[in-house]
């Protein structure tokens, strides 16, 4: 999988894009173990990532239910035992 940010917000400290393999779109969040710091992956609708960056609230609202794993059914690539927690 080829991810490639297109628009990042920093100060909300998440990113939206599109996999490259599959022309699927994606808002990703920071997270880190004790080994490592990484990124998770949550597939968005077309809508969604056209909307971007007008839709700012929807996608804040977006980021904070992935970081409470409350969007676990749309993670691009599940995570292993060992997974880490937003940063």
């Amino acid at each position: 999988m080829k991810f490639t940010d297109k628009y990042v917000f920093p100060e909300e400290r998440f990113a939206v894009g599109i996999e490259e393999t599959t022309g699927k779109y994606y808002l990703s969040i920071p997270v880190a173990n004790s080994y490592v710091e990484y990124e998770e992956y949550y597939e968005m609708d077309p809508d969604q990532y056209q909307a971007c960056p007008a839709n700012l609230d929807q996608l804040k609202e977006m980021a904070a239910k992935s970081r409470a794993r409350q969007n676990d059914a749309k993670l691009m690539v599940k995570p292993g035992r060992l997974r880490g927690s937003p940063v």
